[in-house]
């Protein structure tokens, strides 16, 4: 039986093809080669996943790096592995667990005795679709760990942000905030019959909220703050949704997924530039779609609703007044 053989040079060509493809679909690499040699960065849960991809690509960039995270061997070994792998080594690893205001405060703390600059804040850690946990404060733990959390650590780190400016934050959210709602009538869901997915995607409405409220606050100041979705990543974050591993997804959907589901260093690249780019000095309170910038869900984009989550927010972890000083949060 004679067989027919694809020469290799047009084998190479269909899977060259095929990688631009999904580049293209799922946005590419970051286009901009700045470099930040000198600057501080912290970008929470870093020690897997989307968050570690995007320490190690600003540690290859010159950065003075922080892995903020709450697993403690797991982020000492992906410091040493950055380290190692980018001959940088001013990559290190603190404790935080967004799950506690105890832990946040405490981070702050350090961060603001020890460090002298703070120039890029990637708040970049979350939970999905998880069962109805509580944090330790008693929030419901999507809203708690993915906008609480980084609502308090972001307030907490203002000052230093402030005095290193330009310095820019960078909130990770979620296409999924689209399907969100803010229900301040029972923001924690101690009334309703418990949505893990609606509670996912109010915690990222959330996010993008607060960045818009943020950026009205802080003009004038140097310090920049935007939200991003990253795109689809193959990352522990959907452990709790079986999307990757179901038989259903490997086999019938298996070349849908190749294709919309990014690799944590694809989906990483959406956050490195808008921490580097040079072109986004001074572009404040939008919203990017992997590396566009595109209008978000109308509720994003409601002033009133933010202001009203800024207040709720600040009372639930307890910033009516500012840590330390007691003077009033920035309007």
């Amino acid at each position: 039986m004679s067989r027919y053989v694809l020469p290799l040079s047009v084998l190479g060509t269909a899977v060259g093809g095929a990688v631009l493809l999904k580049d293209f679909v799922s946005g590419g690499a970051c286009p901009s080669k700045a470099t930040i040699p000198g600057k501080t960065v912290i970008v929470t849960g870093a020690n897997t996943g989307i968050g570690k991809q995007t320490a190690l690509e600003l540690a290859k960039r010159g950065g003075n790096i922080i892995l903020a995270c709450r697993d403690m061997e797991k982020y000492e070994a992906a410091a040493k592995e950055i380290r190692g792998e980018t001959l940088n080594h001013r990559v290190n690893a603190r404790h935080l667990d967004l799950a506690s205001l105890k832990s946040i405060r405490e981070f702050a703390v350090k961060v603001t005795e020890e460090e002298e600059h703070v120039h890029i804040l990637i708040n970049n850690a979350a939970v999905m679709r998880c069962p109805h946990w509580t944090t330790e404060d008693g929030f419901e733990m999507q809203l708690g760990v993915n906008y609480l959390g980084h609502f308090l650590l972001t307030n907490l780190l203002l000052d230093k942000l402030k005095a290193s400016a330009p310095s820019r934050i960078i909130n990770v959210s979620s296409l999924a905030h689209v399907a969100g709602h803010i229900d301040f009538e029972d923001l924690n869901w101690e009334k309703r019959k418990y949505d893990t997915k609606a509670a996912y995607c109010q915690s990222k409405l959330a996010i993008v909220l607060s960045t818009k409220e943020l950026s009205r606050r802080l003009q004038g100041t140097g310090v920049t703050v935007n939200a991003l979705h990253p795109g689809v990543a193959r990352t522990e974050l959907g452990r709790h949704t079986g999307m990757h591993s179901s038989a259903f997804s490997s086999f019938t959907l298996g070349p849908i997924f190749w294709l919309l589901v990014k690799s944590p260093q694809l989906a990483a690249q959406p956050s490195v530039y808008l921490a580097v780019a040079e072109e986004l000095e001074g572009v404040s309170g939008k919203y990017f779609d992997v590396l566009k910038e595109k209008a978000p869900a109308p509720e994003a984009e409601d002033e009133e609703v933010a202001k009203r989550l800024w207040a709720e927010s600040a009372r639930l972890v307890g910033l009516e007044m500012s840590h330390e000083r007691g003077q009033p949060l920035p309007e």
